[in-house]
């Protein structure tokens, strides 16, 4: 049903809520109860005046009963419906629940969109307890100290007499040991607590390094501009450990030598006629596809203002650069879905696989992607190369055709609610969606 025409269900929807009567509210308007049934029931249209003299009776905007529900709020509940196409909703009514019921349809849309949110967390939180060497190591320190106060505390719990030397020596034990667990467990606490965006001084290097690079939006302007790195790295590089600075100090010499190659005045106008289309964007420039998607991932928003994501793993599967996007998020640490195109790209190195994908559990939404295995290095005599492959995952180009099977990756095996997959290394902690 079109949008202007349920200006009638509006007014009657606000109308109740006011606790008016029908004919109180015409003889308010001036027009008679049954024109004014007729309007209510979308069979008589309203606009002029009659309908800035009814809005200022039922005290809201005029555009309020006119326009209805805005467009992201519309959006919002088609993106639930896709979550959950077995249910079966009226996907061509939605405009009218949203225009007749505002409050529910809000109500509705808030709560899919913290549903997303939680499962981000989850996705974190599940990287973290899966593969993170920090957690591992505070929870076996905080397993030795519990064992440890429970073993003097059960000498001095047992029967006859403990001489007194050793019975202080086991207090102050157990007091020690308290104290240790205490000091593990609060930062125990303070590492999950900490927001994504933060900096982790206990962090893994690679967690140090993408912290870093999600605050500056994974773009270094004084590399941009031809400063060295050593200018980058004194700038946003002072915080980590030394480990991490020698893993960041790499990025940063990569995306030198990338912006050397590609600087951002040359890059621009082609994006401009391209968009974010990294096989029309080296074919127009001449350049390297794997350095245009490393470029594409760099851009700030007054160049891309649709930003792209980039995944890149080295030739054993682990993710060395990631640049998620909200509608596909990667994990954290370790290995991402065996399905991605990332990890086929490492069997064909030098061809481009490209085409759309999507993400089980995330409404079926889809995206385009494209990646590449290239070589690391130069050519070498009697060795085989060492590959690196490059996923780049953007919004689906204008005019792309969407299979009807939409693959649908995963983001770690823990997390994807997908029962039949060959790649399932492990089961998943999230509840079958009977997706396939």
């Amino acid at each position: 049903m079109p949008r202007d025409t349920l200006t009638g269900s509006r007014i009657r929807e606000r109308r109740v809520l006011r606790g008016l009567k029908q004919a109180d509210l015409a003889r308010r308007a001036g027009i008679s109860a049954s024109y004014l049934n007729l309007i209510e029931h979308n069979r008589r249209r309203i606009g002029g005046k009659l309908l800035l003299v009814i809005a200022d009776i039922l005290r809201v905007e005029p555009a309020a009963l006119t326009e209805g529900a805005g467009a992201a709020l519309i959006a919002s509940l088609r993106e639930a419906a896709a979550d959950k196409p077995q249910v079966g909703p009226e996907l061509d009514r939605v405009d009218e629940f949203a225009g007749r019921f505002p409050g529910w349809a809000q109500l509705l849309a808030d709560g899919r969109s913290r549903i997303a949110q939680l499962e981000r967390s989850l996705e974190t939180l599940n990287d973290r307890m899966t593969h993170d060497p920090h957690l591992a190591a505070s929870l076996h320190e905080m397993l030795s100290t519990v064992t440890a106060i429970r073993s003097a505390a059960s000498i001095l719990a047992e029967p006859g007499e403990v001489d007194a030397e050793w019975q202080a020596r086991f207090h102050r034990n157990i007091y020690e040991d308290s104290a240790r667990l205490a000091e593990t467990s609060r930062g125990l606490v303070n590492y999950l607590e900490a927001d994504e965006t933060s900096l982790l001084e206990t962090g893994a290097p690679q967690e140090e390094v993408d912290a870093v690079l999600e605050s500056v939006g994974h773009s270094i302007p004084e590399l941009e501009e031809g400063a060295s790195v050593d200018t980058a790295l004194s700038r946003l590089g002072s915080g980590m450990s030394g480990p991490a600075q020698g893993v960041f100090r790499q990025w940063l010499e990569r995306y030198f030598a990338d912006a050397q190659a590609l600087p951002m005045a040359r890059l621009r106008p082609a994006i401009e006629v391209h968009g974010p289309n990294p096989v029309a964007l080296a074919a127009d420039l001449g350049a390297d596809p794997a350095r245009v998607m490393r470029r594409l991932a760099a851009m700030p928003p007054d160049v891309l203002p649709t930003p792209v994501g980039l995944a890149i793993c080295d030739a054993s599967g682990a993710l060395t650069y990631r640049k998620p996007l909200p509608e596909f998020p990667m994990p954290r640490f370790g290995a991402a879905c065996p399905l991605w195109p990332l990890y086929r790209a490492l069997s064909r190195p030098h061809v481009i696989l490209s085409g759309p994908i999507g993400q089980a559990g995330r409404g079926g939404a889809a995206l385009w992607a494209e990646a590449l295995a290239t070589p690391l290095g130069g050519p070498a005599v009697n060795t085989d190369p060492l590959y690196q492959a490059q996923m780049m995952v953007r919004p689906l180009p204008p005019g792309a055709e969407v299979p009807a099977a939409l693959p649908q990756l995963g983001v770690a095996c823990r997390v994807c609610p997908r029962e039949a997959c060959e790649g399932r290394r492990e089961p998943s902690i999230l509840a079958s969606s009977g997706r396939r």
